[in-house]
């Protein structure tokens, strides 16, 4: 009954919309803050301190509204564990990793890969129903993504001789943030989002310093060498692509389900687009609008309300 229900739009859910918007707004700007931080910062250190950041950020947080931090049971801790993993230290690592062989655009037309990792993946270990509608929807989506991508950067998909081993970073934070997304349901019904990625944003964070402090990496030289741009890369990064965004997201997938949320991160490469072009002075083209119109259409049609089962009819 539960995947019933998470497939039914209605109006109440268009506030959880507008979250997603603007979390995947955010989100579209992490991969040009990283581009900043990868020659001045080893990449571990520099997951490092985005985290350490955002931790700060999240116990403040909790810190000012009052909420004390849960107890969770021992199988909450290892799903804990596990999200902190996957979500956190994996994928950074991928992510700081990637971004030092490969260029923002290309790694972001893999990321546009995310939504149809999740739908699959979600369809596959928890049944949830897709139709045909959601599945065009997905696939529009990510063709829009690539539009928008290929359009804004036609050199991005010039081969380097390192290049594949960027590519294979970036597809690794494409499965470290399904799991990431897939394994949080439970999580974010018995804990609450904020508690969730409290915890795995804590756990994934102490992972990271313990390695970078195995490979001698924590430099405090550094960080004094750092310049505004790359200071500014790092807040924006924990408290704002990390903290707040993964807090909207994990809201959304408890109100709405896990496919459904994750279509949204196809708007990353509009809104980077976007960005460009009101603050940087870029050009908007023909190709670019087009796919943003895809990326929209397929939005909708992800979030179009299925037909009721054959069995439910009957019921």
């Amino acid at each position: 009954m539960r995947n019933v229900e998470q497939t039914c739009t209605t109006p109440s859910d268009m506030p959880v919309y507008l979250v997603l918007a603007v979390v995947t707004m955010i989100w579209g700007g992490t991969f040009v803050a990283g581009r900043f931080l990868a020659g001045g910062l080893s990449p571990v250190f520099a997951a490092s301190l985005r985290f350490l950041l955002a931790s700060a950020a999240l116990l403040g947080f909790l810190w000012i509204m009052r909420i004390p931090l849960a107890r969770p049971t021992l199988r909450q801790w290892l799903q804990l564990t596990l999200l902190g993993f996957c979500g956190i230290f994996f994928y950074n690592l991928c992510f700081f990793y990637g971004l030092q062989y490969i260029n923002a655009s290309r790694a972001s037309l893999i990321v546009a890969l995310n939504p149809a990792m999740i739908g699959l993946a979600s369809w596959a270990l928890f049944k949830e129903r897709l139709g045909r509608v959601k599945v065009a929807g997905i696939a529009i989506c990510i063709l829009g993504a690539g539009l928008v991508i290929v359009s804004r950067n036609p050199q991005l998909l010039a081969t380097t001789p390192d290049a594949w081993i960027g590519d294979l970073l970036i597809l690794g934070c494409v499965f470290g943030w399904g799991v990431y997304s897939l394994f949080s349901r439970s999580l974010n019904q018995t804990l609450g989002s904020v508690q969730t990625v409290t915890y795995s944003i804590l756990i994934g964070t102490l992972m990271l310093w313990t390695l970078a402090a195995l490979r001698g990496e924590v430099s405090w030289t550094a960080l004094t060498e750092l310049g505004t741009p790359q200071w500014s890369s790092l807040i924006y990064l924990g408290v704002f692509g990390s903290a707040l965004a993964y807090i909207g997201y994990y809201e959304g997938i408890r109100k709405i389900g896990v496919t459904r949320s994750g279509v949204f991160i196809a708007l990353n490469p509009l809104t980077a687009v976007i960005f460009g072009a009101l603050l940087l002075g870029e050009q908007l083209t023909l190709a670019m609008c087009l796919g943003g119109v895809l990326i929209l259409a397929g939005i909708y049609l992800c979030n179009k309300p299925l037909a009721p089962s054959p069995e439910k009819r009957i019921l």
